[in-house]
């Protein structure tokens, strides 16, 4: 199936979850609440199809990206005619709890997907645990010219003492185009030291989503070569002989333990032959090959490759106890809503380059086609965990418009003891309604940056 095909239906799917949960949240506390709820809607706009049962019409609309509940008496400027049905006609804790119900179902969701996945099948590198030691640091990136090399161990990055390759990576995805600290154990002619430099974290990759990899900061994720698994017939890997099985053990000449160090090592090296060591049976042998240059049709950075599938990097299989599994969701999502926090504070606080890196439905439909082509259903669980818990948090920001502004707007009357002017709270729609648009115009825009559209492949 094609790339854009996957992407589209896997990021349809993906979002129609997100949206019937979301909804259904706000559906059932208003029904539980007695509010009459007029309208169940997944996507906006023209009504395809749907059926009506009782008071509500359960319809499918043409514009797939959301949904709405529309409840009695809720639309600002509508009249309200004291029908007990009606959403304006209920306390106001009623309605914060109505408002509240959305987020709330896809916190629920995240936590019930990873508890499930910890439960059944959870698949994981086992570097990413492990403490950050570099592969790979080509000399002409970030890394390199900061004095970075390979085999350093990292003691700090930024404010993270002793990392994992996992909090390396979450960290420098938020100190995106900031100068961090970094501080390193090296062995010098056999003697364990410290090194401390700092380290412009720019993103250079030019319109692709920020990669740790191109500021030459790549995990060692094994101790031994990298494993072929198969070869494409054709490509420089099979023309060279290489077989299932062989271990590559360096490339021109560095020594390399992912399939991400390869790929570094040839894109540093250009157009050139690669010289490679090989293992096979025990033994070494030396061989030379012509790297073809392939943009993979998916959206990835194009560059130099050789034509081989590895053996996936060392990882564990997880199948925790009930208990255990909701305890370690409870800390995935604690994490990732702290990580989450802390970008939407540095988007508003203009720290770093942040609004960059964010994504619409262009990129998280890359996002999801990736995942969705990746071994098993992990990829496509986590990542639709981490959208849910994303969206559940955006819609939390006290922005009208937005469940969190609704809920402000209750807590201000709620303090003032009186309803504020209709005409008031029109305005304040209006103008958070053209700040959302002008947001969105502006995510739209990074992701078709982000497509490359006009940059000249290399032939």
């Amino acid at each position: 199936m094609p790339f854009a095909v996957t992407a589209t239906l896997s990021f349809l799917a993906v979002l129609g979850i997100m949206v019937l949960v979301h909804e259904f949240g706000h559906f059932a506390v208003a029904k539980l609440c007695g509010v009459r709820v007029e309208v169940f809607s997944l996507g906006f706009g023209t009504r395809l199809f749907g059926v009506k049962y009782g008071d509500t019409d359960y319809r499918i609309s043409a514009l797939p990206l959301g949904g709405y509940v529309k409840m009695s008496g809720e639309t600002p400027g509508s009249e309200t005619t004291g029908d007990p049905g009606e959403f304006s006609a209920h306390p106001r804790w009623q309605r914060v709890l109505i408002a509240l119900a959305g987020p709330v179902a896809n916190f629920i969701l995240a936590f019930v997907l990873m508890a499930g996945l910890y439960t059944m099948h959870n698949e994981v590198e086992q570097y990413l645990a492990a403490p950050a030691v570099l592969d790979v640091v080509p000399l002409n990136s970030p890394a390199g010219r900061a004095g970075l090399e390979s085999g350093d161990h990292m003691l700090r990055f930024d404010n993270e003492r002793n990392p994992s390759w996992e909090k390396v990576i979450d960290r420098a995805l938020l100190d995106v185009n900031s100068t961090v600290p970094i501080t390193v154990e090296r062995v010098v002619n056999g003697q364990t030291k410290q090194f401390s430099t700092e380290l412009l974290l720019a993103d250079p990759s030019k319109g692709q989503d920020f990669d740790i990899g191109a500021l030459g900061l790549l995990p060692r994720e094994q101790d031994g070569p990298v494993i072929v698994a198969d070869v494409m017939p054709g490509d420089p890997a099979a023309k060279a002989g290489l077989k299932s099985g062989d271990g590559l053990v360096s490339v021109n000449g560095q020594m390399v333990h992912g399939v991400v160090a390869v790929i570094a090592v040839l894109d540093e090296a250009g157009n050139k032959p690669a010289n490679l060591v090989v293992e096979r049976n025990g033994k070494q042998f030396g061989v030379t090959v012509q790297p073809i240059w392939t943009d993979f049709g998916t959206g990835g950075t194009p560059g130099y490759r050789l034509g081989f599938t590895p053996v996936p990097a060392p990882f564990t299989v997880e199948q925790l106890p009930l208990p255990q599994a909701l305890r370690r969701s409870f800390t995935y999502n604690l994490h990732y809503s702290g990580l989450i926090l802390d970008i939407l504070h540095r988007m508003f606080t203009r720290h770093g380059a942040v609004m960059q890196q964010l994504s619409g439905p262009i990129g998280m439909a890359r996002m999801t086609g990736e995942a969705a082509e990746m071994h098993g259903w992990q990829p496509i669980i986590g990542l639709t965990a981490l959208i849910s818990l994303n969206l559940g948090i955006m819609n939390l920001l006290p922005i009208p418009i937005l469940d969190g502004g609704m809920i402000l707007l209750l807590c201000i009357e709620g303090l003032l003891r009186r309803d504020l002017k209709q005409e008031f709270k029109e305005r304040v729609y209006q103008v958070a309604f053209v700040m959302l648009i002008l947001f969105f115009a502006i995510i739209m825009v990074n992701d078709v940056s982000k497509l490359n559209l006009f940059q000249h492949l290399k032939p």
